[in-house]
């Protein structure tokens, strides 16, 4: 399958590339400033030598025949007098432009003129001591015509004493030909490198992304085929690199197995559902076809207790399904559980059994919820206490640790510390028998358990002072 040009690859080549070009590119315009910059300063020496040298045998008093002033394609050389005569030049010069000096004849040879463009910095005023070179030096680009050909120079003008006295004008010379050429080929050569860099750096990095992303691929590949199989058993392979990649295939694996037990729970809870479901609707089913046949026979109180039975039913799955989905209370509010303790206590009726009531419910901080679903908690404590309570049932209220806290207690069988977290799953029972002829589902406490996370809170479940079971359920405040 082809990658389209916004893939990840694709950009982080594209974005790689285009920073190493600019680097390099400012890179090349870095070496070829400094390139030129010094080969400018090593003419400027080479020029200024030759003038201080030139200008040493007239203040040491040789003669202006004797001036060696050859090579003058290299280093020309024009000294000129205090009157913008030309005194002397190398041979072959035939004329110097740009070079800082006034505008000169040379007597009856064809004349070299200096056509002197200043830089700014003016000789000294002062003439130099007899027999004396001056210490300044003025550098200056210019053009020289040595032979008939016109080149572009570095030259170095400086004064210097004759021991006659006579102030003269030195102009030397360097070429600037070979550093020019060089600052070309080094220019050129980055020209010819520089996309071949490129090129590598294109190539390495798409090399290198693709062997980063190949663990990317095979998460993705694994995902699609467990999508197609709906096998949530499977796992993502986890390369051993350590890097974000292992970090996202191990969230992935982590994200299935949760997605395992969520939709192993559900399965569990649907069947769970249609069992219990199917016990009430067979009852009604069969009262109704003996109805059918034997009129008088019809059990009124026995056919409603079953209707109110698969109504309750019906409306805990609800309610659990509601908590599933993670549906928040309509409209939470303070609720004052001070206030609903004495409500709960005042209308529960009065069993077949005789149970004492003993309530604690000093003024607590109220918490935040719904009325409702916490009315419902208590119900279902208080429920559970009756079913299994022998004589007594305990109800307190308080507040510890910024948290409110009720317990509910009894002095009934208990709980098995291996069953204290079990019993708050869907449909545990820990007496079936029992259970089933109170029309229990045992979703009560499951309901209870989901409720106080829905809240905020935690419920647990110990020894009761009394000898039965005590539920706390531990709030926030509001």
């Amino acid at each position: 399958m082809p990658r389209p040009l916004g893939s990840v690859r694709a950009r982080t080549t594209v974005g790689a590339t285009a920073v190493v070009a600019a680097a390099l590119a400012a890179a090349g315009l870095i070496v070829v400033s400094l390139l030129k910059a010094n080969l400018a300063g090593h003419a400027d020496l080479r020029a200024e030598m030759t003038a201080r040298e030139a200008a040493a045998k007239l203040a040491s008093g040789t003669p202006w025949n004797r001036l060696n002033l050859d090579d003058a394609e290299e280093r020309p050389v024009q000294i000129v007098d205090a009157y913008g005569h030309v005194r002397a030049v190398s041979e072959d010069l035939d004329a110097v432009s740009g070079a800082g000096g006034p505008p000169t004849a040379h007597g009856p040879s064809p004349a070299t003129v200096l056509a002197a463009e200043n830089d700014g910095d003016d000789l000294d005023e002062e003439d130099p001591r007899p027999g004396r070179v001056s210490e300044e030096v003025r550098h200056a680009t210019g053009r020289a015509t040595v032979d008939g050909r016109t080149a572009d120079y570095r030259f170095a003008v400086l004064e210097a004493t004759t021991p006659a006295g006579e102030t003269v004008t030195i102009s030397a010379g360097a070429s600037l030909a070979t550093s020019r050429d060089a600052v070309a080929t080094v220019g050129r050569a980055m020209l010819v490198g520089l996309p071949l860099l490129l090129a590598v750096a294109a190539g390495v990095t798409w090399l290198v992304t693709r062997r980063a992303l190949r663990p990317v691929a095979a998460i993705r590949g694994e995902l699609v085929e467990i999508t197609a199989s709906g096998d949530l058993t499977r796992r993502v392979p986890v390369p051993g690199s350590r890097d974000e990649v292992a970090e996202l295939a191990g969230t992935t694996n982590q994200t299935l197995a949760a997605l395992e037990r969520a939709v192993t729970r559900q399965r569990g809870f649907v069947a769970d559902a249609a069992h219990e479901l199917r016990t009430p609707i067979a009852s009604l089913r069969t009262q109704l076809e003996v109805a059918a046949v034997h009129p008088r026979l019809l059990d009124v109180t026995e056919l409603t207790y079953d209707v109110v039975r698969l109504q309750d039913l019906a409306a805990d799955l609800l309610l659990l399904a509601r908590l599933d989905a993670g549906e928040p209370p309509a409209s939470p509010e303070p609720v004052d559980l001070a206030d609903l303790v004495r409500d709960e206590l005042r209308r529960r009726p009065t069993g077949t059994r005789a149970l004492a009531f003993e309530a604690d419910v000093a003024d607590a901080p109220s918490v935040p919820g719904s009325r409702v679903r916490l009315a419902r908690v208590l119900a279902n404590l208080l429920d559970n206490a009756e079913r299994h309570a022998a004589t007594r049932i305990r109800v307190a209220l308080g507040a510890r640790d910024g948290a409110t806290v009720l317990r509910v207690a009894d002095d009934g069988a208990g709980v098995p510390p291996d069953d204290r977290e079990r019993i708050f799953e869907r449909f545990v029972r820990l007496d079936e028998a029992r259970s089933r002829d109170d029309g229990g589902a045992g979703l009560g406490l499951a309901i209870t358990h989901d409720l106080v996370r829905a809240h905020g809170g935690e419920i647990t479940v110990r020894d009761a002072p009394e000898g039965g079971a005590q539920f706390e359920v531990r709030l926030p405040t509001a």
